[in-house]
């Protein structure tokens, strides 16, 4: 027998939204969510005991390899002050043909020469950019298979994963996408200050790309070799409706800032109430990470974790930033150099729709959508992405064909 009954389900999605309206109008438009997020994980509570499920979550916690990763640490400092942590995987010693040009394609060195500028040039450095309520480690497995190939740079953005709260957010000053690109340029001049470079963002890890191309355009002219932008958006994030009907999504536009602001400020208790409603939060994540259903569990908790380290009082300061992003003049600066476009059919957060934005100011850009996939299409669907991202790196010279 399960430890919760039916009637217990069936009024779930009612006592979540209550606890909302308690907080006033905007309670109404949170508990669309939350009753959403009740009715998705019935199933499983109807079944599944609420200690089976907790000893489940802490087998997946101790058994799952994702995350575990790690190499060189480095920390830049931000123009606020802020450290901001990265890590270095350095190619193998005999990984030679990962340097740029060593073994690129035929017919590809008038290129390679317009790209890196001379002719023994240093190693390509790809650098991943992660994104919102996420860290560097959920690049796992995209790590995992370029490791010792070509130098790679992971890091963590600011109040994100072990970087620094930002600074200058403690003093009041709002954080938007433009301080993240000017946080990437700091991690790049530390961790990569010469040779050829591959940009790959996901999400807000896109748009902070974006945001490096408009404050330093001469930066993507000089070094940039290829981009790669991962269920992302240029702008207009402020129409999505994450699912939601007309109604629904109306309501929560008008009063979610308002209320992840409240929430920011009550964080001690907010974190409790999150611990509280494990099994509440997982169906929201699961809803809004995948867009299949035969998700690996330990996938999926991976998720969990990676989003549920992220502060409420992080969630609110940085939701703002994303319906003010409009970076779509920034995308002429990628026009000459090969652009991977790639995103999950499924996305609730970023949709497919952006991305198909995005290559109409980039014609000739690779465009990838892929099927059952939904926001963290490079954890639900590793293979398809590291598989395009593969491919731009052996068309640029980074990688020798034969190590796909």
């Amino acid at each position: 027998m399960s430890e919760t009954s039916a009637g217990d389900v069936v009024t779930t999605a009612a006592v979540a939204a209550a606890g909302w309206r308690r907080a006033g109008v905007a309670g109404a438009a949170i508990g669309v969510i939350a009753a959403g997020a009740a009715a998705g994980v019935a199933v499983e509570r109807l079944t599944v005991g609420r200690g089976m499920r907790k000893k489940a979550r802490l087998a997946l916690d101790a058994s799952g390899p994702y995350g575990s990763l790690r190499g060189l640490p480095g920390r830049a400092v931000a123009d606020d002050g802020t450290e901001l942590y990265y890590e270095v995987d350095e190619t193998e010693p005999d990984a030679g043909k990962g340097r740029a040009g060593a073994s690129a394609p035929a017919g590809s060195g008038s290129r390679r020469r317009r790209l890196f500028g001379r002719k023994d040039p240093a190693a390509v450095t790809v650098v991943f950019s992660h994104g919102y309520c996420l860290g560097q480690d959920s690049w796992h497995f995209q790590r995992a298979a370029l490791r010792g190939l070509v130098r790679t740079v992971h890091w963590d953005q600011r109040s994100h994963g072990r970087s620094e709260r930002g600074r200058a957010q403690a003093q009041g000053v709002p954080v938007g996408i433009d301080q993240l690109g000017r946080d990437l340029k700091a991690v790049i001049d530390a961790a990569a200050p010469e040779g050829p470079l591959v940009l790959v963002g996901h999400s807000m890890g896109g748009m902070t790309i974006m945001a490096l191309a408009d404050r330093y355009p001469e930066l993507i002219r000089d070094r940039v070799a290829a981009v790669a932008f991962v269920g992302t958006s240029s702008g207009k994030l402020g129409e999505v409706n994450f699912g939601l009907p007309v109604a629904g999504v109306n309501a929560v536009r008008r009063v979610l800032p308002g209320v992840l602001k409240a929430l920011g400020s009550q964080a001690e208790l907010v974190e409790r109430g999150r611990r509280a409603t494990a099994d509440l939060f997982a169906g929201l994540i699961k809803r809004y990470s995948f867009g299949s259903r035969d998700v690996d569990p330990a996938v999926a908790r991976f998720a969990e974790r990676l989003i549920e380290s992220t502060p409420i009082d992080v969630v609110a300061e940085f939701y703002p930033a994303f319906t003010e992003h409009d970076k779509s003049g920034a995308l002429p600066a990628f026009s000459t150099l090969p652009v991977l476009i790639l995103a999950g059919d499924k996305d609730l957060v970023t949709p497919s729709s952006h991305s198909e934005a995005i290559a109409d100011r980039l014609p000739d850009a690779e465009l990838v959508i892929v099927p059952d996939a939904g926001h963290l299409v490079m954890l639900e669907h590793p293979e398809t992405v590291t598989d395009r991202l593969a491919d731009l790196l052996v068309r640029i010279g980074a990688v020798p064909a034969e190590t796909r």
